[in-house]
């Protein structure tokens, strides 16, 4: 195998894209900022037993695991910051009130999460802890939407918001508890919206149950599916609120964004399993992957000692860019080498005033792609004057 040749799903971001995606990643920090969301930083590396706490199988498929050569303990390469950020909020900062955190960094996976994504996502992030109010389901929300709306996306084709809730599917398994039933494979059947593996994996629950389940992947559409919902599921206290919640958190976004088409698909459970109350993904309408995933996971923070209401999104910036209009190339000046220290202390002025400087070297005229070069630093009776290029 060829010396240059990359692991599958792994990719080298070269310039023009790389310059994409690092503004896409200062507009998403700039904009988390403006909430009050605070920049954290958590290690690649951690022990696998904090990686992985408060999470399920799914997160533990999707980690590289290494033994650390100085302790010889098991360490994981993390796959998602969530974790790493409840741990920094429940031990590191331990405050009172609410937090509001957000990251952006790469994570790696053992498998791509979806067909042609890549293994190591930057993924950028915003986490609040601390309240269980809905202001803050919304708040979490408004954010992801404002932070696509930063990028200039929605420029281009209108978002669409889906709404679910994990509770949903847990309160009508309870209503088993001795009904033996592989939770993963009615999952995927839910997730994939087939009816024929729905229901071998439901077979061994009550008839009432069975039907309850069958009946998620239809309840899928616009506001009235709440209501639908209402007459076609039981009237179980924790279905009840959560799509009490659901109507209300529709409600509150719609005032706020009424160009965003707002849809719920009380059969999503795709994601980590983590999550216990409201989810959410945004999609624009040319892809059927969604740009963002979050929703509420309250429980996770109670694996390092400390339960605290969370809820909080995620997103690939590298996805991101894929969906992105490029930007212009930016303005720069092109200065021929010339040895004096005139022209250098030229260049020095016009880099120190914000000015990008393209110093052409002999012998070699080609200037990079990602850079227009419309101006000329050119010698005018020995001095040193910018002029328009041709």
């Amino acid at each position: 195998m060829s010396a240059w040749v990359l692991p599958d799903h792994i990719a080298d971001v070269l310039p023009l894209e790389a310059r994409l995606i690092e503004d896409l990643r200062r507009e998403l920090l700039d904009t988390a900022r403006s909430y009050g969301y605070e920049l954290v930083i958590p290690p690649l590396v951690e022990h696998i037993e904090s990686l992985l706490t408060g999470s399920g199988e799914d997160l533990d498929l999707q980690t590289f695991k290494l033994i650390d050569q100085l302790s010889g303990r098991m360490l994981g390469i993390r796959a998602d910051t969530t974790q790493q950020t409840a741990r920094i909020d429940a031990h590191l900062l331990n405050r009172q009130g609410v937090s509001r955190l957000c990251y952006c960094g790469p994570v790696l996976h053992t498998r791509p999460q979806q067909a042609g994504s890549s293994r190591e996502p930057l993924q950028f992030g915003a986490e609040l802890y601390g309240c269980n109010h809905l202001a803050a389901d919304t708040e979490i929300v408004l954010l992801a939407l404002d932070i696509l709306q930063a990028t200039g996306i929605t420029h281009q084709q209108p978002l669409v918001l889906d709404l679910a809730d994990a509770r949903i599917v847990p309160a009508l398994l309870e209503q088993a508890p001795d009904c033996a039933v592989n939770v993963h494979h009615l999952q995927q059947a839910l997730i994939t919206k087939n009816a024929e593996a729905l229901s071998a994996a439901s077979r061994t629950l009550p008839a009432a149950v069975q039907a309850a389940l069958q009946a998620l992947p239809s309840l899928y559409g616009s506001s009235n599916v709440l209501e639908q919902a209402r007459h076609t599921l039981p009237a179980l206290p924790a279905i009840t609120q959560a799509l009490d919640e659901l109507g209300a958190l529709s409600a509150q976004v719609h005032e706020v964004c009424p160009d965003v088409r707002i849809q719920f698909d009380l059969a999503d459970s795709l994601g980590y399993s983590y999550y216990s109350g409201m989810r959410f993904a945004i999609y624009v309408q040319s892809s059927c992957s969604a740009l963002v995933r979050g929703g509420r996971y309250d429980e996770v923070g109670a694996a390092f000692g400390r339960t605290r209401p969370a809820v909080g999104f995620g997103l690939d910036v590298k996805a991101l860019a894929a969906h992105t209009a490029p930007r212009p190339l930016r303005a720069a000046i092109r200065a021929p080498w010339h040895p004096s220290a005139a022209w250098q202390q030229a260049v020095h002025a016009l880099r120190q005033s914000g000015q990008t400087v393209l110093v052409t070297l002999p012998g070699q005229e080609h200037v990079p792609d990602a850079f227009l070069c419309d101006r000329t630093l050119v010698e005018n009776n020995g001095q040193w004057l910018l002029q328009k290029t041709a």
